[in-house]
């Protein structure tokens, strides 16, 4: 680890908190509501409650792992542990495409913010070369946030997101009280136009936005005290969660139909509205302060978030680093700031190309899916992971409930990427196995071959049920039975398979990159 002294532990509890709720709170608070009620209407509001309990679950299995292995992009490392090294490859690749999609989602949004006072920038709501430019010139901007150490990105995040809250929450208490029409909750085809189906479709959108929590256990290594991971994690996705629910009110009870040029009850035509919804609403009910805070919001905050997302992506190259699948340069830390400084630029490159060339399409909706089906492929692991280590008798803290969680959150994992529908699931995949197959062979990758299985063949089924599902290219199997199916396949052969073909022994010890000489307990 470039023979210094390694990464410094120096986040406290209350940056830890903000730096959470930063990365959770941005992209998806403007633009998932619009796609969550066109799908839900209304019903939008329990993919939220739902989406509350689904990532409590997840962040069970992170606290639970993350204090017995805090490392830097820990989630991208403990399936070597329980799984071996093929496993863990596709795992970390997951992880990796999930956190290489953020920073441009995040620049995009803030291209949507500028674009109301620089139009040039979008036409027909998909960036221009000059806006796709620009694109790349705010991932860039994303890197001197990173680059001084975690001490300065910890207290400039602290700073720049308590301000950030305040601009987001003031103009929406402000819609609020210049335009509230609570008969948009049930007056077109009740609270759930298009059924329990509809909340269970706009579920992507809901953990994609959760998915911003998973930065706490990514910066285990530089926390002071790793107890704080367990705090963080609780408190980031109970204020999100309350956060964006209070938005999707906002929207729906803000929605003038006329002023988005959509029929009156028309949930499924919100899909065609272009741009930022909210800074659409204040520009239409002219609530001026409103729409200059919400333009502020919509430059600044998903910045704010772009810029965390490349961080904490940056952990997570470096962490595929010290698993041996990516050169070991991408563990070099820097002299004076010790940050992953080769992981930092590598990502950036990477981030500013995708930026670039997802531009000419429209991008954050397809780019969310995308995302959202590679993280979850990711997390899968981490449940089964949690159930392999306590066998092993190689975890000392433990959650009570722990072995109750695991499964909901092994199901709820493989719900969203299912959830996610044609044809996210299978560009994620086909990237996901062009990543992993040409790195595996480069690097040799054996160890564990025969314990990842079931791991591929999960993935495999799950893009299946994509495909002949009612989201899917077939649509021969109804959405509510297919989603039974997933649930009741996954709990009972893919969970149950997972922990049986986990390793039998201790696997950290052949593994040291992150714990030097650690004894068996």
């Amino acid at each position: 680890m470039s023979g210094d002294k390694g990464l410094k532990k120096e986040i406290g509890l209350k940056s830890l908190i903000i730096i959470g709720i930063s990365s959770a709170v941005a992209t998806a608070i403007f633009f998932s509501p619009l796609e969550m009620s066109a799908v839900a209407g209304p019903g939008s509001m329990f993919s939220w409650l739902l989406g509350i309990i689904f990532y409590t679950t997840i962040s069970v299995t992170y606290i639970e792992l993350s204090q017995n292995f805090p490392e830097a992009g820990g989630p991208s490392r403990f399936s070597i542990y329980s799984h071996g090294a093929v496993t863990n490859l596709i795992n970390a690749m997951a992880d990796l495409v999930w956190y290489i999609f953020i920073p441009p989602i995040e620049a995009f949004a803030t291209i949507e913010g500028l674009s109301f006072i620089f139009p040039s920038l979008l036409h027909d709501g998909i960036p221009t070369l000059e806006g796709a430019l620009v694109g790349v010139l705010i991932m860039l901007a994303y890197i001197p946030f990173n680059y001084y150490g975690i001490k300065t990105f910890a207290r400039v995040t602290s700073g720049f997101g308590t301000i950030k809250y305040i601009i987001y929450l003031l103009p929406a208490f402000l819609l609020l009280l210049i335009y509230y029409n609570p008969s948009n909750l049930t007056a077109y085809h009740g609270i759930l136009p298009y059924g329990v189906g509809g909340i269970f479709a706009a579920m992507p959108y809901a953990m994609f936005a959760f998915g911003g929590a998973r930065v706490i256990p990514d910066l285990a290594e530089e926390v002071k005290n790793k107890t704080y991971l367990i705090y963080a994690l609780i408190i980031t996705v109970i204020i999100e969660g309350i956060i964006y629910m209070f938005f999707n009110f906002v929207f729906l009870t803000n929605l003038d139909w006329s002023k988005f040029g959509v029929a009156v009850g028309d949930w499924a035509g919100l899909s065609n509205v272009q741009g930022n919804p909210f800074i659409d609403l204040a520009s239409a009910h002219d609530a001026q302060v409103a729409l200059i805070l919400l333009l502020i919001g919509g430059i600044v905050g998903p910045f704010l978030t772009g810029y965390v997302y490349m961080g904490s992506g940056a952990r997570v190259l470096f962490a595929s680093a010290r698993s041996g699948f990516v050169n070991s340069k991408m563990m070099q830390l820097h002299e004076k700031y010790a940050i992953p400084y080769w992981a930092l630029i590598v990502f950036a490159a990477i981030g500013s190309v995708i930026a670039f060339l997802f531009a000419p399409v429209p991008s954050i909706y397809g780019l969310i899916d995308d995302a959202t089906v590679a993280g979850y492929i990711g997390f899968a692991t981490n449940p089964v992971a949690l159930m392999v280590l306590r066998k092993q008798e190689a975890t000392n803290y433990r959650v009570v409930t722990g072995s109750v969680i695991a499964p909901i959150a092994f199901i709820a994992s493989g719900l969203i990427v299912f959830w996610s529908g044609w044809p996210a699931v299978p560009y994620s995949v086909i990237i996901l196995a062009a990543v992993s197959g040409v790195l595996g062979v480069i690097g040799k990758v054996k160890e564990g071959f025969m314990e990842s299985l079931w791991y591929m063949a999960y993935i495999a089924f799950l893009t299946v049920m994509t495909y002949i599902g009612s989201d899917g290219a077939l649509n021969l199997i109804s959405f509510d039975l297919s989603t039974v199916i997933v649930a009741v396949v996954s709990i009972l052969v893919f969970y149950p398979l997972g922990i049986v073909q986990g390793l039998k022994q201790r696997n950290f010890e052949v593994h040291k990159e992150a714990f030097g000489e650690r004894e068996s307990e």
